[in-house]
C-alpha cells in the first residue's frame, strides 16, 4: 500500500513538472511562432518610426536604463535592510512587524505602486514623467523582494561558520562581509534575478512614470518606454500581435542573458568560496 502511494505521488509529481514544462514551452513556441518573422538586425537597432518601419533600439535602452537603475538603488538598501534584520536587530515585534510590512508589500498590484510614483515622484517631486520617476517606483516594488530573499540566504548560512569566525578573532562585520556574505551570495543573486524579472515584466507602474514617448532618452530625466510599454501600446493601438511577439522575443533574450550571467556570477563565487 505504501509503495502504491509512493507510485501515485511520483506520478503526480511528473505530471506537475510535464505540464509546467508543456505550458512553458507552448507559450514561448507561440511568441516565436509570431515574432520570429519580424526579428533583424534594423528591428533590433534601428529607430522607432510611426510607420512600423522603424526598430525598438530606444525602447531596449529605456529597459536597459531602469533595470540598471533601480537595482542600483534597490540592491544596497534591500540587502543592507536584511543584514540588519537577521544579523543585528533584537527579535521582537518591531522586526516582526516589519517582516509582515515586506511581505505584505509584495502583494500589492503594481497599479497602485505605479499610482504612487505618479503622485510622489511626478508630481510632488517634480521629476516628471522621466526614466528616473519608473526606476524609483520599481525600486519600491522590488526591495521587498530582495529583502525576503536576502534574509532567507542569510538563514541557510550554518551557525558555526559565524561561532569559528568569531572563535579565531575577527570582528562581527569581518564575519559578515568575509564569511556570511559570500557564503549567503548564491541566494541572494536569485533574488535579484527574480528583481530583473520583475522590473523587466512590469508595465502599469512604468506608464504612470515614465511615460510613452518612443525615443531615444537623452537623460534619466526624459519620458520614455520600456520594450514591454511599447508591447503593450502596439497591441492595443493597432492590434499588431506579430510586433508584440517580436518585442516578446527580444525580452525573452534579454532576461535569459542576464539570468545566465547572474548564474555565472553565482557559480565564480562559489569556486572562489571553496
Amino acid at each position: 500500500m505504501r509503495k502504491l502511494k509512493d507510485n501515485i505521488l511520483l506520478t503526480l509529481l511528473w505530471f506537475a513538472a510535464f505540464l509546467t514544462v508543456a505550458v512553458l514551452v507552448t507559450i514561448v513556441g507561440y511568441i516565436f511562432y509570431k515574432g520570429i518573422g519580424l526579428i533583424s538586425f534594423n528591428f533590433i537597432f534601428g529607430d522607432y518610426s510611426p510607420s512600423g518601419d522603424g526598430g525598438i533600439w530606444p525602447m531596449i535602452v529605456t529597459t536597459i536604463y531602469t533595470i540598471a537603475i533601480s537595482l542600483i538603488i534597490a540592491t544596497p538598501i534591500g540587502i543592507l535592510s536584511a543584514v540588519y534584520l537577521q544579523e543585528y536587530a533584537k527579535q521582537g515585534k518591531l522586526v516582526r512587524l516589519i517582516r509582515f510590512a515586506t511581505e505584505s508589500l509584495t502583494g500589492i498590484p503594481s497599479i497602485i505602486y505605479g499610482l504612487f510614483g505618479a503622485v510622489f515622484f511626478v508630481t510632488t517631486l517634480k521629476l516628471g514623467m522621466s526614466i528616473i520617476a519608473a526606476s524609483l517606483t520599481l525600486t519600491i516594488i522590488v526591495l521587498p523582494v530582495i529583502i525576503r530573499t536576502t534574509e532567507e540566504s542569510l538563514k541557510t548560512v550554518p551557525r558555526t561558520y559565524r561561532e569559528g569566525s568569531l572563535a579565531l578573532g575577527t570582528t562581527k562585520l569581518q564575519t559578515l562581509y568575509k564569511v556570511i556574505l559570500p557564503s549567503a551570495m548564491p541566494g541572494i543573486l536569485s533574488g535579484l534575478i527574480l528583481s530583473m524579472g520583475r522590473i523587466i515584466g512590469e508595465s502599469a507602474a512604468i506608464f504612470l512614470t515614465a511615460g510613452t514617448v518612443a525615443a531615444m532618452p537623452s537623460s534619466i530625466f526624459s519620458s520614455a518606454r520600456t520594450l514591454t510599454v511599447h508591447s503593450f501600446l502596439v497591441t492595443q493601438e493597432a492590434g499588431d500581435i506579430e510586433l508584440a511577439a517580436a518585442i516578446g522575443i527580444v525580452l525573452i533574450v534579454i532576461i535569459l542573458i542576464l539570468n545566465f550571467s547572474a548564474t555565472f556570477i553565482s557559480k565564480k563565487l562559489n569556486k572562489a568560496d571553496y
